[in-house]
């Protein structure tokens, strides 16, 4: 095919993604000069959910780079799109993703798209269909915009901690549930697991109980790279970490029934990062993905703090993804 997605950090190697760390270093430090590393280059951005980082940043990115994007919203400003294979299409969907990719294709240099799970089913979620679809039928690379994993955040993390902290191996990476009022996607949570491993983080997971560890798949993974502890006690966890990542997600044995997993979630509020808990650190960094509610994962005094890298992440989404784009369409 002559060409390569960017769908899961799981399909590049350390040295690989080091390389667009480096080029994003590069592109960050020279941002005003608007290489045009895109120039007479056309991008579509699908995006099925919702967006403030990902789809200002990218937009900004193809801009910054000379190229052109168009955003697409599925249902909204574009037509329902139906994935399944040998399908009778007399539903909502009013054209198949194999139209839609060949056309996009003929079109547009690259196709990014970002589609949640459906929340009903993880056997069936976890297959990442739309995605894959998409990459499937396109005849121009594919970058995931976030899905059940989220491989641009991956990236903006760790160039942050790169920034911060220098050398990552065998640092302490803490990777702690936080309680929500919702059964959130694994995706964030699965990417941060992934990306630490991969760059030699001794790697906690601190969540309430066993149902919350993520799915064995990403586990697996991440073992091949680094140590790998699970914990449920949040003292032993937080002590000695040179990061602590918070986020949210479902406990998967209640995929698609959060009216059971509610009254237990609850119990949980105590997750919440705080001082106190930062204070067990050595001297440890905070960051979330964004968007967070304050005082609900994490409280103000930490979000706000002097050792917040929460704004530091969300601009690097920025110029990873640059990097990324720019990898996809060197020729």
């Amino acid at each position: 095919m002559g060409h390569r997605h960017f769908l899961s950090t799981l399909d590049w190697s350390r040295t690989e993604l080091a390389e667009m760390l480096a080029d994003a270093t590069d592109l960050k430090a020279n941002r005003k000069t608007r290489t045009p590393h895109l120039a007479g280059k056309t991008v579509a951005l699908v995006f099925l959910n919702p967006s403030l980082r990902t789809r200002t940043s990218f937009e900004i990115g193809v801009f910054e780079m000379g190229g052109h994007a168009v955003v697409l919203e599925p249902g909204k400003g574009a037509w329902p799109i139906e994935y399944k294979d040998a399908v009778v299409m007399d539903g909502e969907a009013e054209e198949h993703v194999e139209e839609v990719a060949r056309v996009l294709s003929r079109y547009c240099d690259l196709i990014c798209v970002r589609a949640f799970p459906k929340f009903k089913d993880w056997s069936e979620d976890r297959e990442d269909r739309v995605i894959k679809q998409f990459a499937r039928f396109a005849t121009v690379p594919v970058v995931n915009m976030e899905t059940i994993t989220h491989p641009c955040q991956e990236l903006a993390l760790m160039l942050t901690l790169q920034e911060k902290l220098g050398t990552t191996d065998k640092k302490k990476f803490l990777l702690t549930w936080t309680y929500h009022p919702k059964p959130l996607n694994t995706a964030v949570a699965n990417s941060a697991l992934i990306i630490a491993a991969k760059f030699g983080f001794d790697v906690t997971l601190l969540c309430p109980t066993p149902e919350y560890v993520l799915d064995e798949r990403y586990m697996s993974a991440a073992r091949e790279h680094a140590n790998v502890t699970v914990t449920h006690d949040i003292e032993s966890a937080y002590r000695g970490a040179h990061m602590v990542y918070a986020k949210s997600w479902g406990a998967l044995p209640y995929f698609g029934r959060f009216d059971e997993e509610k009254p237990g979630r609850d119990a949980y509020k105590n997750f919440i990062v705080d001082a106190q808990k930062m204070a067990l650190t050595d001297n440890g960094y905070f960051s979330h993905c964004l968007p967070l509610r304050r005082n609900v994962k994490a409280t103000d005094e930490v979000v706000s703090g002097p050792r917040s890298l929460v704004i530091d992440e969300a601009e690097n989404r920025l110029h990873v993804q640059k990097a990324v784009m720019k990898r996809l369409l060197a020729k």
